[in-house]
C-alpha cells in the first residue's frame, strides 16, 4: 500500500479552487449524509464542537469514501493533540488563533517528524494503514496541509510573516473573531473587516500563498474564489441543518388557512 495523494494540498499548490463545507455538528451519520454532496474539502471542527477524538474517527471514516479532503480544526496549538489527530490519519490540520510566528513554527513543527519537528512515532497506527503503508514515513510530511488561522487585527496585520513560515500550506481567515477584535461582535461580514482582509489577503497571493476563509453567503464565497481564494467554506451543515428546519416549517405554516 501507498499513502494516499492529498487532492486538496495539491489543488491549492496549483491555484486551483476549492469549495468546502464546515461540519459542525459532530456525528459521524450526519457526516455521512453530507460527505457524497461533492464538496472539495470540509473542516471536521473541534474548537467550537463537541468533537473528541472517537467522534472524529466514525467522521473521518465517512469522508474517506469520497473525494472531499477532511481538514481538522483541534481545539488549539497543542503538540499533543496533533500527534493523536496526524496518527488518526487526519491529512491536514487548520491550527487555531495564531497570534506569531513562534506559534506558527510550532504548528509545523508538531506535525514534523525529528530532526524537523517533535511529532511522536508510532508503530501500527490507522494513518499508516496499520502499518501497511510502506512509504508513510518519507511521505506523510508531504501529504498533510498545514493551514495557520489568522483571528485577530495584529495577526492579519502581521499575515506575510505567517506566510514565509516554512511548512506553512496555507492562511486562514477568521472573519468572525477578526470582527470581534475590531469590535464587531457577531458581525463576520461588516465592511470593516473585509477591507481589513482583503489587503491582506492579496498581499499573500502575490507571493504565491493559498489563501482561504469561512463564510456563510455562497455568492460572497463564489466573489472570493474568483478574487484569488484558493479554499473557501461556504456554510456549515448545523446551519444548513437549522435553516432547512425554519424554512420548511415556514412553507408548510404560510400555506395554512
Amino acid at each position: 500500500m501507498k499513502l494516499r495523494e492529498n487532492t486538496f494540498l495539491r489543488a491549492i499548490r496549483a491555484g486551483q479552487q476549492q469549495v468546502g463545507l464546515w461540519i459542525s455538528l459532530s456525528n459521524a451519520y450526519a457526516a455521512e449524509a453530507v460527505a457524497p454532496a461533492g464538496y472539495d474539502w470540509a473542516l471536521l471542527d473541534m474548537e467550537h464542537s463537541p468533537n473528541e477524538l472517537a467522534s472524529l474517527l466514525g467522521q473521518l471514516q465517512a469522508f474517506a469514501a469520497t473525494d472531499t479532503t477532511a481538514i481538522v480544526r483541534p481545539d488549539w496549538n497543542d503538540a499533543v493533540k496533533v500527534k493523536r489527530l496526524l496518527d488518526l490519519g487526519v491529512p491536514g490540520l487548520l491550527f487555531p488563533m495564531v497570534e506569531s510566528v513562534e506559534e506558527a513554527q510550532d504548528a509545523v513543527a508538531a506535525c514534523r517528524y525529528p530532526p524537523h519537528g517533535v511529532r511522536g512515532v508510532a508503530g501500527t497506527t490507522r494513518a499508516n494503514g496499520f502499518g501497511r503503508i510502506k512509504d508513510y514515513y518519507s511521505e506523510v510530511e508531504k501529504q498533510t496541509a498545514i493551514l495557520i488561522q489568522l483571528e485577530t487585527v495584529q495577526a492579519v496585520e502581521n499575515a506575510l510573516a505567517y506566510g514565509e513560515v516554512d511548512g506553512v500550506d496555507g492562511i486562514f481567515f477568521g472573519p468572525a473573531d477578526i470582527g470581534a477584535s475590531m469590535g464587531h461582535v457577531g458581525q463576520p461580514m461588516h465592511p470593516e473587516v473585509w477591507q481589513l482582509i482583503r489587503p491582506a489577503a492579496r498581499a499573500l497571493m502575490s507571493r504565491g500563498m493559498p489563501v482561504g476563509t469561512l463564510v456563510s453567503d455562497p455568492a460572497f464565497a463564489a466573489e472570493l474564489l474568483n478574487e484569488g481564494f484558493s479554499f473557501v467554506a461556504c456554510g456549515s451543515d448545523a446551519g444548513l441543518l437549522a435553516k432547512g428546519a425554519d424554512n420548511l416549517l415556514g412553507q408548510v405554516k404560510s400555506a395554512l388557512k
